[in-house]
C-alpha cells in the first residue's frame, strides 16, 4: 500500500521530502504535484519501475517519457541541446512545458523513443525542486492521466483510491490544475507543436492558426 505524505506546496517539510526520494531511489514509483498537474514518477535507471509507470498510464515505447530536470545544465546531460534550442528552453523555463529533443548517450536506451529524442521538462514547483534538489538526478516522469479517465488526476485522495495498490508514495500538496503541458518537439529544423496545454505556445512561433 502507498504511503502518503501531506507536504506543504511553497515549503514541502525536508523530512517528507526525503522520505519520498528515498522510495525513488530503492525502485519505488510515486506520484507528485507539478505546475500543471500530478506526475508519475521513478528513478532514471530503473528499468522495472519504469514498466510499472507504463503499465499504469497503459502505453508502449513509442509514448515519450519525461525527463524532470532542476534545470537546463542538467537537460544538456541527457539531451542534445544547440545554441537556438537553448535559448529558447532558457526563456520559458521553469514553466509548463514538455520539450522533444535529440537524446545524448547518457540516456539508457530503454528510455529512447524510436525516433532516438526524449522528453525533458523544468517545472515551475518547490515540490519537484525539492525532490530533485535531494535525488541529485532527473526524475523519469509521465503525466498521470489513467486510461480509464482519459484526464489528467488532480486530487491527492482520488489517485489514492485509484492507485494506493500500484504505487509506492503519493506526495499530497494540494490541487495544481488540469491543465496538461505544452508539448514542443525541438528535434526537428523548426520548433513543432504537438500538444497545446497549460504553456504559452507563442513563444515558439505559433499562434491560434497553428492549431488549426
Amino acid at each position: 500500500m502507498a504511503q502518503f505524505f501531506s507536504v506543504h506546496p511553497d515549503n514541502p517539510q525536508p523530512r517528507l521530502i526525503r522520505a519520498a526520494v528515498a522510495i525513488v531511489r530503492e525502485g519505488g514509483v510515486i506520484a507528485y504535484p507539478t505546475d500543471s498537474c500530478y506526475a508519475l514518477g521513478c528513478h532514471i535507471g530503473d528499468k522495472q519501475a519504469m514498466e510499472r509507470i507504463r503499465a499504469i498510464r497503459n502505453v508502449d515505447e513509442r509514448h515519450h517519457l519525461t525527463l524532470v530536470c532542476r534545470d537546463i545544465s542538467q537537460i544538456g546531460q541527457f539531451a542534445k541541446v544547440d545554441n537556438i534550442q537553448y535559448r529558447l528552453i532558457k526563456a520559458n523555463t521553469p514553466g509548463s512545458y514538455t520539450f522533444i529533443l535529440r537524446a545524448s548517450r547518457e540516456v539508457p536506451r530503454r528510455l529512447l523513443h524510436p525516433r532516438h529524442t526524449i522528453g525533458v521538462r523544468i517545472p515551475h514547483h518547490a515540490v519537484v525542486t525539492s525532490l530533485l534538489e535531494e535525488l541529485g538526478e532527473p526524475l523519469l516522469s509521465s503525466t498521470l492521466i489513467l486510461p480509464e479517465h482519459g484526464i489528467a488526476l488532480n486530487d491527492a485522495e482520488e489517485i489514492r483510491r485509484h492507485l494506493e495498490h500500484k504505487v509506492d508514495a503519493i506526495i499530497d500538496a494540494g490541487p495544481c490544475g488540469l491543465n496538461v503541458t505544452t508539448v514542443i518537439d525541438l528535434s526537428g529544423d523548426a520548433p513543432a507543436l504537438v500538444r497545446e496545454g497549460k504553456g504559452d505556445i507563442r513563444p515558439f512561433g505559433f499562434g491560434k492558426a497553428a492549431l488549426h
